[in-house]
């Protein structure tokens, strides 16, 4: 482990490090304490002043999430929108692209479930060809075969940069070379990625980038994020809008606004913005790129042990592999897992395929245990984790 890391300020700024084992970050991290406190204090405010109040007294704290947003992301602030979490900021985006019969998008086999649901959507709308990019032999998108399938028909790359059901990282950057060369949108969901490693939009070349607040970014739940490219803006007009997106002129005609904000709507989890802002800042104070060097490295640590335990099987794909663990057994179903881990003290989680289905069908794969970690995590609960997975399956 890399020694550079403060973990004692890591856990000692997290309330619930010393209570329990965390080992599900990929669906919903522990807050820090000054993320938690700048959440219940704005609360406390709305219930003492008021929340249209309370929302001019912190304006400074609700700009800065688009300006924190910005500099995580290497973009401008008016290329930031607040949305109540990943799915609706990647909706109000997809959605915003009028496609028509013989249009085809381009996708991977590691899709988020609620992505391919609105891809078939949009196909059975307006007869959109829905292509899933074969996977290369390390589980990751193929390269290769996603610029062979470029043609004048490709209206958009949509593609899922960590899978919620697996531990690989798909190369978004490559990806994006692709699409900038071939004059093609490209929308990345990162809802896994924000937090967890650098993202930059320069360098990964997408249009559009979509994350969450609840996940590594340790914000809280109802929280997320939309970046569009500023040359992509005015291109899309988002399927909802209401008078803080567009401004009435008439009692016939509207004018969109200009920036980002454009996909938001007028009413918000104000409090959560607030805080989201103050997690952002949190995770930039440790440096994105050491987060990223410390999961991935207690993850692997994690990988290790867990493929030296007898009927243990781990199933994570891809080259580059991040903080999420999957792994199955021959002895025990997830939900008995689960359930058993609980009991221990320890949070995991169970996908059961409708997160992954397309790779899940793809590879057999019914239901799998997901362990995944962050840096306020420890080697010593790793062993913990394993010791007690070796008594589980014993019994």
């Amino acid at each position: 482990m890399k020694a550079d890391f403060d973990i004692k300020r890591a856990r000692a700024e997290t309330r619930a490090c010393e209570e329990i084992v965390h080992f599900n970050n990929a669906g919903a991290s522990l807050m820090p304490i000054s993320v938690s406190d700048a959440l219940h204090g704005y609360l406390h405010q709305e219930e003492r002043i008021g929340g249209y109040e309370t929302a001019v007294k912190e304006g400074d704290a609700l700009d800065n999430f688009y300006t924190a947003s910005a500099k995580l992301l290497n973009c401008e602030a008016d290329e930031i929108a607040y949305m109540e979490n990943a799915t609706r900021a990647w909706d109000m985006a997809f959605y915003s692209f009028k496609f028509k019969s013989g249009d085809r998008i381009l996708t991977t086999i590691a899709e988020y479930g609620s992505n391919v649901v609105a891809y078939n959507q949009q196909s059975k709308r307006y007869g959109v060809e829905v292509i899933f990019v074969p996977n290369d032999k390390s589980g990751q998108i193929d390269i290769d075969a996603l610029e062979n399938l470029i043609d004048e028909r490709v209206k958009l790359i949509s593609i899922t940069h960590i899978p919620t059901g697996g531990g690989l990282v798909n190369p978004a950057a490559e990806v994006g070379k692709i699409a900038k060369a071939a004059g093609i949108p490209y929308l990345l969901d990162s809802c896994q990625g924000v937090g967890q490693i650098p993202l930059d939009v320069e360098e990964l070349g997408c249009d559009i980038l979509c994350g969450t607040g609840r996940k590594y970014l340790r914000g809280p739940r109802g929280t997320g994020l939309l970046y569009v490219r500023q040359e992509m803006i005015e291109k899309l007009e988002p399927p909802l809008l209401d008078q803080h997106a567009a401004r009435l002129i008439s009692s016939t005609e509207y004018e969109i606004r200009r920036d980002a904000k454009r996909f938001e709507g007028w009413e918000q989890y104000f409090a959560g913005k607030a805080a989201l802002g103050t997690a952002i800042d949190y995770a930039l104070s440790w440096d994105i790129a050491k987060i990223r060097d410390r999961v991935y490295d207690l993850a692997e640590k994690l990988r290790e042990k867990l493929s030296d335990i007898d009927g243990v099987h781990v199933t994570d794909e891809g080259i580059e592999k991040c903080g999420i663990v999957t792994f199955r057994t021959d002895q025990k179903d997830v939900d008995e897992l689960k359930k058993l881990f609980a009991a221990e003290g320890i949070n995991v989680s169970t996908p059961k395929g409708s997160g992954s289905l397309v790779s899940f069908q793809q590879r057999g794969l019914k239901e799998l245990v997901r362990a995944s970690l962050h840096y306020y995590n420890t080697e010593e609960e790793i062993d913990y984790f394993i010791t007690t997975l070796q008594g589980i399956l014993q019994r």
